[in-house]
């Protein structure tokens, strides 16, 4: 029988020494984070490929949709194969593992791929959709999970905007697919660019199942600690790994004690605030009606006076280059402002957008023929420029570091789950509202917007929770800062040692130093900032007992020891 969890060692390479400083490579955490972000890729493909379809005459007399809200049903539902999938991540991430969990993903979404590119009826490809957005729930939500456990805290923000931008690039993929596709004589042109998202699929699944690492917090929780170590060393260097192993060993430590980590803890105080917020923000980056424009760009475009198809389509082409283009600008600059204000940034720019489609719409309405409502194709880049530099990038960001580390898979697929809810509201309710209000759909977007930049700037966010600055945080560090350790230790009754905070901040000033967030991107963390700090930590059974040392030679001792 085959086991669904990676259990094969993790050695260093043959021929070195382990007991040897060795400098972490930021070109291996690059390369994994670009790889596995073929998920997000498949994605963000998937987005954008089924508007144009959606839009096209051929596939309308070929399936024969009654009326808009068949149309919407069609889109809509495979939202609701995606919440299935993003809550699977909550019951197969801590047992299986992240990477594993997205290779089962992936085949799951293989057999929705063919099902939808050999679909004869509404009924076919509405069930290919469903099963496909299974695949792509548990990779929306499993891809960032498991980059940001890879991610030293300086630039997390960086490797997750990664992942966004490939995301950006299988929408633009996607657009340009179908708008070549189209030009085809053939009423069947549309089962290509649902077919041509297989072969990456496939890629994906094989490198999760028998290449990529697993992740280094996962490995610990399932006391590999040597596998773990090996996996940190190679990302961020030896002694960096040292204090991660001892930082990560003490939450888990800790959580284990004061926590079942189940799914009522998740709705239980004090970590119900994180859940709530974690699911408000990404609920929030959907119900600005990003979605509404991405799978409906073509018909948003022939309601703004486009009336050419081809045209609408060569401008749906656009956002995807405005997309991809746009993402770029997260990976060099979000982790140098904080979380906060790129979103708020965003939100303001995002409804000034929302209105200017509104008023592009009413005045082509009233003004048919007029080459002024052709001005209308710069509203959906505009709004995207701002999305993708805030939302685009900050609600995974957020979402997947705010949980403690044994709720973290837990939590990141209620968040997920929460966005694939707001999906398919806006999915399914945005074409029947167009029809009926025009304009009106807009309005009421660009109104939600409004309202969430007057909370933020009064620092509060969705159900008046605080949105609490995260930038350049470790991810053991949550708990703390959101007031979640304290208060977990009160209410078991567990003895908590105040000294432990206290080595916790020296193991985050360190890690801090280990790396700075301007190392070149294809370059090595180097550690001799580490080395020349001489500090290591001596690790005792109980987790609140950190005890700093100021002696390098007690760790290589403790190595010495484990070896023999």
């Amino acid at each position: 029988m085959v086991s669904l969890k990676q259990s094969k060692p993790i050695r260093p390479p043959p021929g070195v020494d382990p007991l040897q400083p060795r400098a972490g490579s930021a070109a291996y955490l690059y390369a994994v984070t670009a790889f596995v972000s073929l998920g997000a890729f498949l994605f963000g493909y998937d987005q954008g490929v089924m508007g144009v379809i959606v839009a096209d005459k051929r596939w309308i007399d070929l399936m024969q949709p009654k009326n808009s809200w068949v149309t919407g049903t069609v889109v809509s539902l495979y939202d609701v194969g995606c919440f299935i999938g993003a809550m699977s991540l909550g019951y197969l991430a801590d047992p299986i593992g992240r990477e594993r969990t997205l290779a089962i993903a992936c085949v799951v979404f293989i057999v929705g791929a063919v099902l939808q590119a050999a679909s004869y009826s509404v009924t076919q490809i509405t069930i290919g959709r469903v099963v496909l957005g299974y695949g792509v729930g548990a990779c929306a939500g499993g891809v960032p999970l498991y980059v940001a456990e890879l991610s030293p805290p300086s630039i997390r923000g960086r490797v997750v905007a990664i992942e966004q931008m490939i995301l950006c690039f299988g929408e633009l993929v996607a657009f340009w697919i179908n708008y070549g596709f189209n030009y085809l004589e053939i009423d069947d042109w549309w089962r290509i660019p649902l077919a041509i998202q297989i072969p990456p699929a496939i890629l994906l699944a094989v490198g999760c199942w028998f290449w990529v690492p697993p992740s280094p917090r996962w490995l610990v929780a399932q006391d590999r600690h040597e596998c773990a170590r090996e996996v940190l060393t190679r990302l961020h260097g030896s002694e960096a790994a040292e204090l991660e192993m001892q930082e990560i060993q003490s939450s888990i430590d800790f959580e284990k004690h004061v926590t079942k980590a189940s799914w009522r803890d998740m709705f239980t105080m004090p970590v119900l605030r994180v859940t709530m917020l974690g699911m408000g923000i990404q609920f929030f980056q959907q119900i600005t009606g990003t979605n509404s424009i991405l799978y409906y760009t073509p018909s948003l475009f022939e309601r703004g006076g486009i009336t050419n198809p081809r045209t609408a389509n060569l401008a749906t082409g656009g956002v995807g280059i405005v997309l991809f283009a746009f993402a770029w600008i997260p990976i060099f600059f979000f982790d140098r402002l904080g979380r906060k204000t790129w979103l708020q940034l965003g939100t303001i720019g995002m409804m000034c957008s929302m209105i200017g489609i509104t008023v592009l719409q009413w005045h082509a309405e009233h003004h048919p023929g007029d080459k002024a409502n052709y001005t209308i194709i710069m509203f959906p880049y505009l709004f995207y420029v701002f999305f993708n530099i805030s939302w685009g990038v900050g609600s995974w960001t957020y979402a997947a570091e705010i949980f403690p580390v044994s709720m973290r898979a837990k939590g990141n697929a209620l968040t997920t789950a929460s966005l694939w809810t707001a999906c398919y509201i806006v999915a399914q309710a945005s074409p029947p509202i167009a029809d009926a209000v025009g304009w009106g759909l807009y309005i009421i977007y660009s109104g939600i917007a409004f309202l969430h930049s007057s909370s933020s700037d009064t620092r509060w966010t969705l159900l008046t929770l605080r949105l609490v600055e995260t930038r350049g945080r470790t991810l053991e560090e949550m708990s703390r800062l959101f007031d979640i350790e304290d208060r977990l230790a009160q209410r078991s009754g567990f003895e908590y040692d105040p000294a432990k905070a206290v080595a916790d901040e020296r193991i985050e000033e360190v890690a801090r130093l280990a790396y700075p967030l301007d190392n070149d991107i294809l370059g090595v963390h180097e550690s001799s900032n580490l080395a020349s700090m001489h500090l290591s930590i001596e690790f005792n059974p109980k987790p609140e007992e950190f005890i700093p040392v100021v002696n390098r030679e007690v760790l290589e001792d403790q190595k010495l020891a484990k070896i023999g």
